[in-house]
């Protein structure tokens, strides 16, 4: 990892896209010292602010946009979201289960070094923060959050090249490093149970500093490290954990009302948005964005040509009284049922796709900036959801479902179904609402579930015959990049 770790280059990225303008008057980005960096807990804030938009901002291709690639990434690797035409390419390999089995691919080596980026910066932070000059308030703030993402990159780093947590099992298999300094060589692969013991230290600490204040809601404060808490429980299936830990999180945050759903999952400012990073006009990356892959109107190649669409099997199970219903258009390749809206927001030559998405809405046709969500109130109540019902508490799995589906679906009734009956409805609750916000891949690789697209919407030339990968194969694991194969002589690769 000394290729991914050099602290200048650390230093580069935070101050780089991190500093106020009046910082960068004082000391130049290509000259400052890590003294400087960290002397202050104003300064110091400067840094985590890099941290911060380091999630949005491109990395080596336009098909890197910070977490929103990796998003899109786990998505298109499952069932749900649906390529419906090759267009310009992006993620097609990744669809086809290629990709991330390649150690030579650039999107393997991107998100690598992307996360261990955001640990080594946060490590930066967490190592220098408490010798600032500053009220102790702000550096508790500032620590938290560091500790934070660090866990909350662990987390993801893990998932991705490790196998996959076995609940109740010892977890000796290789995970990834854990990085807890700011070095600049790499290490040997920690075990999956260390990661998460790691993982779950930096969680609860960070769970400890921080409290409900934060400047922005593209930054951490704890109802945001309570819902990471609340996604590590879950996929360790620590059920009581996971439940209280995802109802505390989303307190203070209200459900969006019906008409909301349809203003584009674009604005951190909606009501029950968590956390997400707010993108500045001045600051569009054109078609290094979320928006500019997965919207229905921003006018790039990949928009016209690959709307992406909802899984029809999926889409079969939403209720017709369910508003979620109109965030997708079954009729959309016919001009005479189409969907008008999908005519207002786009132009002539964009491809019509049946099952399109509406969900998602760029600024406009020529500006790919949007917000991207992170969490979302509703992501906690289906995690609080599952996590009682998986814990045995059926009614009150039942009763919280029925609080969020009811503002979803009018018509819902309080659910009677108990046992697996129960968790498949709450599952497919989770898969409406979270369709497209990167959640599937890890959903089907935690519960060891296989990938099954048969019998859908999904098109024989885009996925090249990937229909099916049965659960628990070693194509479950991404590969490590050969840039950390070469680079650290401790690192061992994945199967293959």
């Amino acid at each position: 990892m000394k290729k991914i770790l050099n602290k200048i280059a650390i230093l580069a990225l935070v101050m780089s896209f991190g500093c106020a303008d009046d910082y960068l008057d004082t000391a130049p980005t290509d000259a400052v010292s890590e003294l400087a960096v960290f002397s202050t807990t104003q300064n110091a804030f400067s840094a985590l602010n890099g941290i911060h938009r380091s999630l949005f901002i491109r990395y080596d291709s336009q098909g890197q946009p910070g977490e929103g690639g990796v998003m899109i990434m786990r998505e298109v690797l499952a069932e749900d979201v649906v390529m419906t035409g090759i267009a310009n390419s992006w993620f097609v390999g990744t669809t086809r289960w290629l990709t991330h089995r390649n150690e030579n691919a650039g999107d393997v080596r991107f998100v690598w070094r992307f996360y261990y980026k955001v640990i080594g910066n946060a490590n930066l932070l967490i190592a220098n923060i408490d010798n600032a000059v500053g009220p102790q308030t702000q550096k508790d703030e500032i620590k938290g959050q560091a500790l934070a993402y660090r866990a909350w990159a662990h987390f993801n780093l893990v998932q991705l090249f490790g196998e996959r947590y076995k609940m109740g099992g010892g977890n000796t298999q290789l995970g990834v490093p854990i990085v807890l300094e700011p070095i600049t060589e790499g290490g040997a692969r920690n075990t999956v149970e260390e990661v998460y013991t790691q993982v779950n230290t930096d969680i609860d600490e960070a769970i400890a500093l921080l409290d409900d204040a934060r400047n922005a809601k593209s930054h951490i404060n704890i109802n945001v490290a309570k819902g990471i808490k609340a996604r590590i429980a879950l996929t360790q299936g620590n059920w009581a954990t996971a439940a209280t830990l995802a109802k505390e999180a989303r307190a203070g945050f209200e459900l969006m009302s019906a008409s909301q759903l349809y203003d584009g999952f674009n604005d951190v400012s909606n009501p029950e948005w968590i956390w997400g990073s707010q993108q500045i006009d001045d600051q569009g990356t054109f078609f290094a964005s979320y928006f500019a892959y997965m919207s229905v109107n921003f006018s790039s190649t990949n928009i016209r040509g690959n709307p992406k669409a909802i899984n029809r099997l999926l889409f079969d199970k939403i209720t017709a009284t369910d508003a979620r219903k109109g965030l997708w258009d079954p009729n959309a390749a016919n001009a005479t049922l189409r969907d008008p809206f999908i005519d207002q927001v786009t132009l002539s030559n964009f491809a019509k796709r049946n099952f399109m998405n509406r969900k998602f809405v760029a600024q406009a046709n020529a500006s790919s900036v949007g917000d991207v969500p992170y969490m979302r109130t509703s992501e906690m109540y289906v995690l609080e959801a599952e996590a009682l019902a998986r814990g045995g508490n059926a009614s009150g799995a039942a009763g919280v479902l029925f609080e969020f589906a009811s503002q979803r679906d009018p018509e819902y009734v309080l659910s009677t179904n108990t046992g697996a009956a129960l968790i498949e409805e709450i599952m497919t609750q989770r898969r409406i609402e979270l369709w497209g916000e990167g959640f599937r891949f890890y959903d089907l690789k935690r519960l060891d579930l296989p990938l099954d697209r048969t019998g859908s919407n999904h098109v024989e030339a885009v996925i090249s015959g990937k229909l099916t990968e049965p659960a628990g194969t070693i194509n479950w694991q991404w590969q490590i990049p050969i840039a950390e194969l070469n680079a650290n002589d401790l690192m061992v690769q994945n199967p293959s």
